[in-house]
């Protein structure tokens, strides 16, 4: 390898032996009072010596030199230590050998002599083979070495190393030196301590608060160690500041770099050292968080902005780049704060324009949430609320409110400001958050504001408009005219620029699901049923709001169609993903929970539905819309009349049907109410209360009211109007299963009542057979006591109705190999199995038996423990495969 020496005209380095020398700068400086050991550190430079060449850099003040000279004074390794300290001026090759070879003298190595004083090729080959010579490596610390200009002594250093075994050199310094760092890194002989490897730990940064007699606990601690990034020369000035203060961990939260002495280290030992067009760009690009080389030359005005940069990042002005290989930067958060502070101070007009110019940009490159939080800093509301309706952005905060990050930056909108746009974005926030009544005052203004100035309407704040009134209306009682807007936004969107739309895919989703609620709450269930399955099918990431909303209605319209095992599957669906997704159990769901009890009460899984019915009881009460208010009292109102409380689930009705929240109910879960109530009525006798509650829906009416008026006239002793009416029911296509149910069992009854027994048969048979599908079967209880004597001659039926209670529910695991009996159950207990696989409620086997219904529990938890079963199916299930019943 031929190393070329850069010399003097004559081709030889001079070295003056006479110079008169610092003896300063071979003293190993002395460790301050407030010195924090670093053991792991002081491990590592003892592995680097191990090679020829140690490299430490890092921020000023990052504790480079206070390290070293602990390593050499713990005397790490017991070998020659030659420490020389270089400063600017000593990169003249005359100059820097001669410390190099009077610090290599005093660490014992018989420098060669120089003739002439120059430092020539053969003298430095003459040391090399002195120093190979040494019985042990010499170490040789160049502290500041690599902040020394040139290259002349870089050259000759690195001629040194390349001919001598015996030397170990540790050079320090803000940045890396002159030298092939990339040959030594490739060969592993270079080892590193960047500013990453020298910032403090928190227990390190406890240690140094502890020897300045300032006490803070693990909060503050934090806080330190995050504003300061671990840097040494950081936390000691902090230290200084909070010395001796009482209320020092109030103080660590007030600690910025304009602090009058870390502002004092910055300016010294950064600022002064850079030429006026560097400080005027650090000053400048104070204002970015984090910014490319090109968002710095937009907002300095600057082509050169990426050599300046690169310039910087290499000298560790405080200034890094973002991740290894990164071309994003950052500033120290300390040094930026410093830089703003100055900024604001000498020239507060230009942080505006400074702003202004990094939005503009930003917003041109689609990065829309800097761009308005730049607009913001600057003061800018207006801009920033355009760039928003502008990009269409405005679906963000519908979905997210104040919640969100565009929500967050918003949430400090000065209220004076009476423009369209900023109005808009208020009314969108106010949608986000919940409050209707706010969203619709705010949207009506937006309105004025522009046909009063007569401002100019752009596509983004006409969508916005859009895309806010059908949301608003989607729920409210004009419900029906959404599809008709829904068309008008779509097409508009259609013509939109594709950019935009691929930045904001969650505005086709609004409207998809505020149409599915609006088709659900006009009372096209079948339709909306349809479009929110589409809408909760979308899996865009930051929608899983919508996609839980969707998914909550969605099942709760399942439950109300009779398809319970899909209800059932869309509502756990709802739960598991607010669980991943963290989000809170509110309102919305409520309405999932309310499904689950839904079929858990169809299905007579009465402990199912209690434990259902308690988890929604919170999120449907004060405060809920009214889909969960309305939902949760039709599931409660039935769950009491299992228990024979007629006049509580009369009630629990009759106060949701008068709600405030109604209004604002879909229409099929008004009528819902409606029916339920009237039916509870007709079982209590109160016919003329119950026909006042129909007389809502006047002829034609839908087969679900005509199925309670058949009821009616049956209790009237109208047994021929009621036949017709429950027949045509039953009879036509695409009645929901709940309907036809009804309506089969009503002609059970009708023929029952008229010792038509085969008729009654007939019908309760179909009955059994609708109610199969998705094991129906409250309704048949509810009949149960007057049917049951068909089934005692009837085996057929019997076997029926057994298996209507014996399918497993959906997500139920099969029974995998033979059930073992682990005791045997008596002859009671026998009784009460018997019961539970004939679907008696609770109450009527207790009757049956004759004793009290808390006995019948006992024997029921007995029974569930005997049979290793969970749930009173499964305990079925298992007697049956035991041929116990």
């Amino acid at each position: 390898m031929s190393i070329e020496l850069i010399a003097d005209p004559s081709g030889v380095m001079s070295f003056d032996p006479d110079s008169s020398l610092l003896d300063c700068k071979f003293a190993v400086p002395a460790a301050p009072p407030f010195m924090v050991a670093r053991p792991a550190l002081l491990d590592r430079v003892t592995e680097g010596v191990q090679g020829p060449v140690t490299l430490v850099t890092g921020l000023a003040g990052s504790g480079k030199t206070q390290l070293l000279a602990s390593w050499v004074n713990s005397r790490a390794v017991d070998w020659p230590v030659a420490w020389i300290t270089l400063e600017q001026g000593d990169e003249q090759t005359s100059t820097f050998w001669t410390y190099v070879m009077e610090g290599l003298r005093r660490a014992g190595v018989d420098v060669p002599p120089v003739p002439g004083g120059a430092v020539s090729r053969a003298v430095l080959g003459r040391l090399a083979t002195m120093l190979d010579e040494q019985p042990t490596p010499i170490v040789l610390v160049l502290d500041g070495a690599s902040q020394l200009p040139g290259r002349d002594w870089a050259i000759g250093l690195e001629f040194l190393l390349s001919h001598v075994n015996r030397l170990r050199v540790v050079l320090t310094g803000r940045w890396d030196p002159p030298l092939p760092l990339y040959r030594y890194r490739l060969s592993g002989q270079l080892r590193e301590l960047r500013t990453a490897d020298l910032a403090f730990t928190a227990a390190e940064a406890r240690r140094l608060m502890e020897l300045h007699g300032v006490d803070l606990g693990e909060p503050e601690l934090a806080t330190l160690l995050e504003h300061t990034e671990g840097w040494a020369a950081g936390i000691r000035l902090c230290a200084c500041a909070l010395q001796g203060r009482a209320d020092a961990k109030r103080l660590v939260n007030t600690i910025s770099g304009n602090e009058s002495t870390i502002a004092e280290y910055f300016v010294g030992e950064v600022l002064r050292l850079q030429p006026p067009e560097v400080r005027r760009f650090l000053l400048e690009t104070s204002v970015l968080d984090t910014f490319t080389p090109e968002l710095a030359a937009v907002v300095t005005t600057r082509p050169d902005a990426y050599r300046m940069l690169t310039t910087l990042t290499r000298e560790n002005a405080f200034i890094q780049p973002v991740g290894e290989g990164s071309d994003v930067y950052r500033y120290h958060r300390l040094f930026a704060e410093l830089l703003r502070a100055q900024l604001a101070w000498t020239e507060p007009e230009e942080v505006a324009v400074l702003h202004g110019r990094a939005a503009v940009w930003l917003a041109e490159q689609g990065r829309l949430l800097e761009a308005v939080d730049h607009a913001v800093q600057g003061g800018d509301w207006g801009t920033a609320a355009a760039m928003v309706v502008e990009d269409y952005a405005v679906g963000r905060l519908v979905i997210e409110g104040s919640s969100g990050r565009l929500g967050a930056i918003f949430a400090r909108l000065p209220e004076h400001l009476e423009l369209p746009e900023v109005v808009m974005i208020r009314a969108a926030m106010a949608y986000g958050d919940g409050r209707r009544e706010e969203a619709a005052e705010r949207l009506a203004y937006a309105g004025k504001l522009l046909s009063v100035r007569g401002s100019a309407c752009g596509d983004g704040l006409t969508l916005t408009g859009f895309l806010v009134q059908i949301l608003l209306l989607a729920e409210g009682p004009e419900a029906e005219r959404v599809t008709e807007l829904v068309a008008v936004a779509e097409a508009f969107l259609a013509v939109a620029p594709t950019e935009r739309l691929a930045r904001h895919p969650e505005l086709r989703l609004l409207l998809r699901t505020a149409e599915g609620m609006a088709l659900s709450n006009a009372g096209a269930v079948d339709a909306a049923a349809d479009v929110l399955s589409d809408a909760a099918a979308g899996l865009l990431p930051g929608c899983e709001s919508l996609r839980i909303n969707s998914l909550s209605r969605l099942a709760l319209l399942e439950a109300y169609r009779g398809r319970l095992s899909r209800a059932e599957t869309v509502a756990r669906q709802a739960l598991e993903l607010a669980g991943e997704y963290g989000f809170e159990r509110k309102q919305r769901l409520g309405a999932a929970e309310v499904a689950l009890a839904w079929v858990a009460l169809e299905r007579y899984d009465i402990e199912a539905a209690d434990r259902h019915i308690r988890a929604a009881q919170p999120l449907c009460g004060t405060g809920a819309d009214g889909l969960a208010v309305l939902s949760y009292a039709i599931v409660r109102a039935r769950r009491l009349q299992t228990r024979g409380e007629l006049r509580g689930a009369i009630n629990a009705l009759r106060a949701a049907d008068e709600s405030d929240v109604a209004a604002s109910a879909p229409v099929w879960l008004v009528r819902e109410v409606a029916l339920g109530r009237a039916r509870m009525l007709i079982s209590g006798g109160h016919l003329d209360e119950a026909e006042k509650t129909l007389d809502r829906y006047p002829e034609p009416c839908p087969p679900d009211v005509a199925v309670v008026r058949a009821a009616l006239a049956m209790a009237r002793g109208e047994a021929g109007q009621a036949h017709d009416v429950a027949r045509t029911v039953a009879d036509a296509a695409g009645v929901p299963v709940p309907v036809a149910l009804d309506a089969w069992l009503l002609l059970a009854m009708l023929a029952a009542n008229g010792e038509d027994t085969s008729g009654a048969r007939e019908a309760l048979r179909r009955a059994l057979r609708v109610a199969a599908g998705e094991s129906y079967r409250r309704p048949v209880h509810q009949v149960w006591s007057q049917l049951r004597r068909l089934l005692r001659d009837d085996d057929r039926l019997a076997v029926q109705y057994g298996a209507l209670g014996a399918g497993l529910a959906p997500g139920t695991p099969a029974v995998v190999g033979e059930p073992v009996v682990v005791e045997a159950l008596s002859k009671r207990e026998l009784d009460v199995l018997k019961g539970m696989a004939a679907m008696l409620p609770t109450e009527e086997i207790a009757a049956t038996l004759y004793v009290s219904v808390n006995t019948v529990k006992t024997h029921v938890r007995s029974i569930l423990r005997k049979l290793s079963a969970a749930r009173r199916n499964e305990a079925v299930r298992r007697a049956r495969a035991l041929n116990l019943i």
